[in-house]
This record gives structure tokens, sequence and C-alpha cells, in this order.
């Protein structure tokens, strides 16, 4: 078994970077000054699997958006911390109202600002584009690239180390 399997067993909170990890990390700017986002439905569905198989997820983000905001709200995303650069911080202050060992958080990021959290919880995830230091300190790294499904195999990766994801796939194969 490897680590990365027997770490995604303990795991009962998954964070997320937005940009690179939720996104392709492109910013979309028009003249007006409003910022676009494209957010994968294959992410979003992954993580309310996740999220009904008794994994709670969150983000933390460097910037901030009120398209991250909407977005994680349609996901039934209650932990949100936007604006943040020192993520490890941010984590520490959501620690303080959800009691859980790092050994049981799992990070996602593609970029040395994740790595703050990456290099202290128990399973530090990464995607197929993500910056070579990031690859280099993660326990696991998607094929696909941020944006583009990382984030539900990331989901898919962790429920099924943990026995769920076949009973979850059922529902819908009968």
């Amino acid at each position: 078994m490897t680590q990365a399997l027997a770490s995604a067993k303990n795991i009962k909170l998954l964070l997320l970077d937005v940009d690179g990890v939720l996104t392709d990390g492109k910013l979309y700017f028009d003249n007006q000054g409003n910022e676009m986002k494209a957010f994968n439905t294959q992410d979003g569905h992954g993580i309310k699997l996740l999220q009904k198989s008794g994994v709670q997820v969150g983000i933390i983000t460097g910037r901030k958006s009120e398209l991250v905001a909407r977005r994680a709200g349609d996901l039934g995303i209650n932990i949100l911390v936007q604006g943040r650069e020192d993520k490890f911080a941010a984590l520490q202050e959501i620690l303080t109202d959800l009691p859980l060992a790092l050994e049981q958080i799992a990070f996602m990021g593609d970029d040395h600002p994740d790595l703050t959290c990456m290099v202290k919880v128990g399973l530090a995830m990464t995607t197929a584009n993500a910056h070579p230091d990031v690859v280099a300190r993660a326990h696991w790294q998607s094929a696909r690239n941020g944006g583009e499904g990382a984030v539900r195999e990331a989901c898919d990766f962790i429920m099924q180390a943990q026995g769920t994801h076949a009973a979850l796939l059922a529902k819908y194969t009968g």
C-alpha cells in the first residue's frame, strides 16, 4: 500500500486551492474589470459525492472573488477562506472551529503558496500541471490538469481508499 493510499483512509477534510486546482489557473478580465473563471462540473460532482461520503470540503485561496463564493455555495462548501496568502494560518483558524488532527486533512494545491499547508497535512495532493517544487513534495498527483477534472480524481481517490466509492457509484448504476 502506498503512503498516499494509507493517508487517504484517515482524511476527514479536503481543502482546495482555487486558481490552478479548481480552475485552469488562467485569469480572465473584460474591459469593465469583471473577472471570469471556469469550473469543471466533474470536479463539482466529485466534491458533492465526497461530502456525501462524510468527508468535509473547504477552500483556502489567496484571491478574493464573488465567483468563488458563488461556486462554493452551489456545492454546499461552508469552509471558505479567501484573500489569504498565508494559507497555513488560515488552516489553523479553521481548526479552531473544526478540531481535526493535521493527519486527517488533505490539501490540494499547485504552486508555492500551497506548500505551507501541503508540507504539514496528512495527505498532500496536487495536479498534473503543478509547479515541479509542489510535485516533489506531494504524496499524490492527479493525471488531469487543474480545472480539467483533477479535483474529481482526488475525490475519487479518497473515496476509493475509504471504501465508499463503490456504494456511491451504485446509486447511479443500480
